[in-house]
């Protein structure tokens, strides 16, 4: 599986044929019809079913041999026991790829397992990649493949590779509601065929891919696992949940992907070895994926923050200590040189930096320069008020706000330092949020999540310097 593109007609594939479609909404066989033809793929949909001329507007074909030869993709939703002679006739049409929807496999016992181990061998003798079986399908940007989803996730820099489809569907789900976007998602089931390695080689070599997040409950081959990931690990970020910290998670992990979840303390170890940051939440893989698919890597763990009320700034002071960030003290020079930027009644600015609920856009704009400027400073976690709180009264009041956010904007290459920002969410509105996303600044809801993304960062610029 080294061949750079070797998984494009399943990621990147100009026609697909469902096999098994379905008339009856509630089955799959039906959705794998009608979620790619609904959210915008942009190749051809072939539908398999001799009793049903269409489904959802798709034109139906009596039986694979049908179809036109070689199309890319074939998505199989039929019973356990006819996916094998199914993926036979795929090959001789000269099918490229598959997914492979259908459980009862290897997760359902002995005789699920000669099953899928048939299935396996039919692959390989025909050499043809398949993802699954037991998995709910993928999305896939680059031709708007959604196999997944009743809406399409958001375009964004990120891969998500999850053994559980229902855990990554209601994750990819809460990254939605918080603006994230991706590259592509992977459902990857029982990884008969297609291991993590593989999904982790084609993504590490992807150049729109940003960052690779992996949701696994155990591995066919970890050698080969941790092989990969040291290759890939120093060109990007790899975030990891692993299930089976505990007895009880190696136990629901074998009942679910037939997966061993194996010793979690050699994991912990080879995680370290290959340069993969751990997480132990999945939710904050998603946070921590987007600071690193969009700011510069620190040199060093020193922050600084700055906000326009004294509660935030301790706050995000502890958060930051709870992460290992340091906060240092501003020296006497550049506190002189901030001073004369706050107003009058601001106390004096020492790390954090106090605004006193000021609500000038261009306070805030100097003084994040004049912070990151500082060879002792590495990065900002920041509040800026005036994304919620500043009235536009006047085309003056305006132009500030539009000049100050692009010169925020501009700050992180300039300085090549990260910016976090913090925000409550949904009462950030108007032009410079629309700006801050454009530059790709992320804003998080709480302190701690802020803090977490400055820790991911400098992790990974460890990482990427042990690697050299």
């Amino acid at each position: 599986m080294s061949e750079p593109n070797f998984l494009d007609p399943i990621f990147k594939p100009q026609s697909l044929a469902v096999i098994g479609a379905s008339t009856q909404v509630e089955k799959w066989g039906h959705r794998m019809v009608v979620r790619p033809f609904n959210t915008g793929f942009r190749g051809t949909i072939y539908a398999i079913n001799p009793g049903a001329k269409e489904i959802g507007g798709v034109k139906c074909f009596a039986s694979i041999s049908d179809l036109p030869m070689n199309i890319d993709l074939a998505v199989i939703t039929l019973p356990s026991n006819q996916v094998p002679e199914a993926l036979r006739q795929c090959i001789g049409q000269g099918i490229r790829g598959a997914v492979i929807i259908s459980a009862g496999f290897a997760e359902a016992g002995p005789e699920g397992k000669k099953l899928q181990d048939e299935v396996l061998g039919i692959a390989r003798e025909g050499r043809i990649p398949f993802v699954g079986p037991n998995c709910m399908g993928l999305w896939s940007e680059p031709v708007w493949l959604n196999l997944a989803f009743e809406e399409a996730p958001m375009r964004g820099p990120i891969a998500f590779i999850s053994q559980s489809g229902t855990l990554g569907n209601y994750l990819m789900l809460l990254a939605k509601s918080k603006g994230y976007g991706f590259r592509s998602f992977i459902s990857s089931g029982n990884q008969a065929m297609l291991e993590v390695a593989d999904y982790l080689e084609y993504f590490g070599s992807d150049e729109k891919t940003r960052t690779i997040i992996l949701y696994v409950e155990g591995f066919q081959n970890a050698g080969r696992f941790f092989q990969v990931a040291r290759e890939v690990a120093p060109k990007k970020p790899i975030l990891v949940y692993k299930a089976g910290r505990f007895d009880v998670g190696v136990r629901a992990a074998l009942s679910h992907t037939a997966s061993m979840a194996g010793n979690d303390k050699i994991f912990e170890g080879l995680c370290r070895q290959a340069g993969l940051i751990r997480c132990y939440d999945p939710l904050h893989t998603f946070d921590m994926a987007m600071a690193l698919a969009s700011q510069p890597l620190p040199k060093g763990n020193r922050v600084a923050i700055i906000s326009g009320g004294g509660g935030y700034c301790v706050t995000m002071a502890e958060a930051c200590a709870a992460w290992g960030l340091e906060v240092p003290q501003l020296d006497p020079e550049a506190s002189d040189r901030i001073k004369k930027i706050l107003q009058p009644f601001a106390p004096r600015p020492l790390n954090p930096v106090d605004a006193a609920s000021d609500i000038r856009p261009m306070t805030y704009a100097r003084t994040l320069d004049i912070l990151l400027s500082l060879d002792y400073i590495d990065g900002i976690c920041m509040m800026i008020p005036f994304m919620f709180e500043f009235q536009l009264r006047s085309p003056a009041s305006i132009r500030e706000l539009m000049d100050a956010t692009e010169i925020i904007c501009s700050l992180p290459q300039k300085y090549h330092k990260p910016l976090i920002g913090n925000m409550i969410p949904r009462a950030a509105v108007g032009p410079a949020l629309d700006l801050f996303k454009k530059a790709g600044i992320p804003f998080f809801a709480s302190q701690d999540e802020s803090a977490r993304a400055m820790h991911a960062l400098f992790r990974y610029s460890r990482i990427r310097s042990n690697s050299k």
